[in-house]
């Protein structure tokens, strides 16, 4: 589904996310611009971070413009474990406790992922698929949401900011490919590294999801199994109930 939005914005001339609504994309800019500024800050305090210093470098060099093309992305370069259902289920039991040390020491961090998580609590509400796509939240997690208070998400938030954590650590040059892409006119390059996020999101959001257990699978011998015909796709999705 991430590849067929993608799809959708190549066809309407590279217009990131036109599938969404004006608001919600530009709340998810607003967002991104954050995450990019909360980079440079941990630069400025801890030099020594190397994603942060080699991303606030670049970030320093953009202009206004090409800082917006960064942030256009139609989804959230940051993540706040919204993968783990069990997290937000009992936050104040610290099921994060094993996670490695906090990637921000700064004091930006703490609203951020509290802004975070009611932009993730508000999409959860209004439409799970909007959820799912921009901040990579599991299924599960979605009903966690559901079932929650924006006063419970908020402190589960404000107990956890070192949830908060930049995507793509495990391939830290795409931060670097976007920066360089956004900084030019190339609109090809710039759509070719949001679809590798994209495609990185959607492998890290499989990862975090549980396998699905079915007690009846495989049949037993001699029971005839009934598969159902395939649904019809399509390359649009449909957020027109989202707001926010």
């Amino acid at each position: 589904m991430l590849l067929q939005c993608e799809i959708r914005d190549r066809e309407s001339g590279g217009t990131p996310a036109g599938w969404l609504r004006a608001d919600i994309r530009e709340s998810l800019l607003e967002l991104n611009e954050a995450c990019f500024e909360l980079l440079a800050e941990q630069a400025e305090a801890m030099p020594e971070t190397g994603l942060a210093a080699s991303c606030a470098g670049d970030w320093r060099l953009l202009s206004a413009d090409g800082r917006r093309r960064a942030a256009g992305c139609p989804y959230l370069v940051f993540d706040l474990g919204f993968a783990d259902a069990a997290r937000w289920l009992e936050p104040s039991r610290g099921a994060a406790g094993g996670l490695a040390a906090p990637f921000f020491t700064v004091a930006g961090a703490a609203p951020l992922a509290q802004a975070v998580a009611m932009f993730g609590w508000h999409l959860a509400h209004c439409h799970g698929t909007a959820a799912r796509l921009l901040l990579g939240m599991s299924a599960s997690c979605v009903t966690a949401l559901n079932h929650s208070t924006l006063g419970q998400i908020r402190r589960a938030a404000a107990i956890h900011p070192h949830w908060l954590r930049p995507r793509w650590l495990r391939a830290p040059r795409i931060w670097s490919e976007l920066l360089a892409a956004a900084g030019t006119d190339d609109a090809a390059a710039l759509w070719r590294t949001r679809l590798r996020g994209q495609t990185l999101l959607a492998a890290e959001a499989r990862e975090g999801a549980p396998e699905p257990r079915n007690p009846a699978w495989p049949p037993r011998q001699g029971v005839p199994v009934r598969i159902p015909p395939p649904r019809p796709r399509s390359s649009q999705v449909d957020l027109s109930g989202v707001r926010f």
